[in-house]
């Protein structure tokens, strides 16, 4: 509702309200019109992070919703702008959207997918809003023009080169024979559909039929792809590939410097289809990791963490755990550290229940979650990243130096004994408390489970024992033809123990190893590729029917 303004009158007691002649004409808000740019979500300006992070509400093209997910605030609500029926909004009904969100007083972002700047929508959604008489603030981004190409590996000038000329190939009284020399650039905005056309007419006004060119879809994103050939031969090249949808045409002789700046596509991974079999936790730093070196990461849920069934004996131990009862606690798990606190925030307590108490811990992401919490663990492997060496690390108990000979080891319902059989020789007395259940998750769609079986995907990562085995119980054991990478020797042993075979263990069990060891890997095939002279390195392009077995 439009606030009203109150004014009060000198000449009595009674206030006097006055309202506005025009309701559209009052503004509250503001507006920030935003491009995204070509597609990599880091592309995005200073300026567009600050305004999304900042915003009320982003109300984003389609393409843009990631991009807007990966930059805006928390309490950020973000709005597809697309109809009902999954159709892009008309330019009067993202107006609307718009205009009606600023006149609430809210702070509104406008986030355009691409180049705005290039392809004209800019000015289309800043006179609609001219017109309603709200006023904005554009930030501009990364332009295809430039970053398109240079995630491609070429610049648009050098050498003889030293024009550029943008081109809409749509545009019916186009000169084609102005488009020839040698000496510029061309450039064809969104035109990849269109490389026939665009070939056989530069070819009939008299172009060098071996000019280098260029198409590139999905720019800047791990699904990148760019076909080069010359004028002559890019028909075919594109027919083979078996390509669609939009993309960057770029014609010259600067598509030659692709041999020596070509950086993108060259990545470990490129192209990687990586599966992540995961818990109920997000897998956000592999996936970040990945994308990194060029992959596509694609997660599937295995686990969920539910309650114990039985709620007493945690109960039991964290009154212990306030009252002095342990001399240690134990963490080998980031779901742990989460049951416990949970746990002492029913209780109306906080980490300071942890004073006095020794802290253990295994895994990096087990510490990190500690810290979080405000706990600094005393104890972690040096090295290896396993309940085996952080057994090893362990004091045995000294009556004369340990007051309580009892240390509390909160853990899942279906972990080892392993690390309590090991405390219980070095004279301590344990308390293995089931914390968290883990439950198996629903089967994945249809189409994952046939990819996983028949080698849609070129790797997957396991991070716990639980996670391979729960993966080949929903969804059954990867094809042969993907790389497993294990987290860790214990995960790569129930790996195993289900009739896989490991090609990457990580040299020290995290996640960042994990995902450093799958990319050397990944350069190793990628180079043997390159020596024998094949097409591709991706295990999923040698798929086969037979299934892998362990010898």
């Amino acid at each position: 509702m439009t606030p009203r303004t109150q004014a009060t009158s000198h000449a009595g007691d009674k206030p006097v309200t006055t309202t506005p002649k025009s309701r559209k004409k009052i503004v509250h808000g503001s507006v920030a019109l935003v491009a995204a740019g070509p597609g990599d979500p880091e592309l995005v300006t200073v300026r567009a992070a600050a305004a999304l992070r900042e915003a009320d509400i982003v109300i984003a093209d389609a393409d843009a919703m990631e991009i807007a997910a990966a930059h805006a605030g928390q309490d950020t609500v973000i709005i597809s702008a697309v109809s009902e029926a999954g159709l892009p909004l008309s330019h009067a009904e993202r107006a609307k959207l718009v205009v009606d969100a600023c006149r609430d007083g809210k702070s509104v972002v406008r986030l355009m997918s691409g180049d705005p700047v290039l392809d004209g929508t800019l000015l289309n959604e800043a006179s609609a809003l001219r017109k309603a008489k709200v006023a904005f603030e554009v930030a501009p981004g990364v332009s295809a023009l430039a970053g398109v190409p240079a995630y491609a590996g070429f610049g648009l000038t050098g050498g003889r080169t030293r024009q550029v000329r943008v081109i809409d190939v749509n545009d019916t009284e186009l000169v084609w024979d102005e488009f020839i020399n040698p000496r510029v650039t061309h450039v064809f905005p969104e035109a990849a559909d269109q490389i026939a056309t665009i070939a056989a007419k530069l070819i009939a006004a008299g172009a060098d039929p071996a000019t280098p060119v260029a198409v590139t879809r999905r720019g800047t994103t791990v699904d990148q792809r760019t076909l080069v050939a010359s004028l002559a031969e890019i028909t075919t090249v594109a027919k083979n590939a078996k390509q669609a949808g939009p993309g960057l045409v770029v014609v010259g002789e600067v598509v030659g410097q692709r041999d020596k700046l070509d950086w993108f596509e060259v990545k470990a991974l490129f192209g990687w289809r990586v599966l992540i079999p995961r818990t109920q936790d997000t897998a956000g730093p592999i996936i970040s990791l990945l994308r990194r070196h060029g992959s596509v990461p694609m997660e599937v849920p295995t686990i969920s963490v539910e309650p114990p069934r039985t709620p007493q004996q945690i109960d039991r131990a964290i009154h212990g755990l306030v009252s002095g009862r342990f001399e240690w606690i134990g963490f080998t798990s980031v779901n742990a550290v989460r049951a416990i606190r949970e746990k002492l925030n029913e209780y109306g307590l906080d980490a300071r229940s942890f004073a006095g108490l020794k802290v253990a811990a295994v895994g990096q992401a087990t510490v990190d979650a500690l810290v979080e919490f405000g706990v600094r663990p005393d104890l972690v492997p040096a090295e290896e990243q396993s309940t085996a060496a952080l057994l090893e690390e362990w004091p045995p108990y000294d009556s004369l130096t340990d007051p309580i000979n009892r240390v509390f080891l909160p853990r899942a319902d279906i972990a080892t004994d392993t690390l309590a059989a090991g405390l219980a020789e070095l004279g301590w007395e344990v308390e293995d408390v089931t914390a968290y259940r883990t439950v198996r998750a629903a089967p994945p769609h249809a189409d994952t489970r046939e990819a996983i079986k028949t080698g849609g995907f070129d790797a997957v990562l396991f991070t716990s024992s639980s996670t391979v085995r729960n993966l080949v119980g929903i969804a059954g054991k990867p094809h042969h033809t993907t790389v497993v990478a294990c987290i860790g020797p214990q995960t790569a042993k129930t790996a195993e123990e289900h009739g896989l075979r490991v090609d990457v263990l990580a040299e020290t069990s995290t996640v960042t190893a994990l995902v450093e060891a799958l990319a050397a890997h990944g350069e190793m095939l990628r180079q043997a590729a390159l020596e024998s002279g094949e097409g591709s390195w991706r295990p999923s392009r040698r798929r086969t029917t037979a299934r892998r077995k362990v010898t």
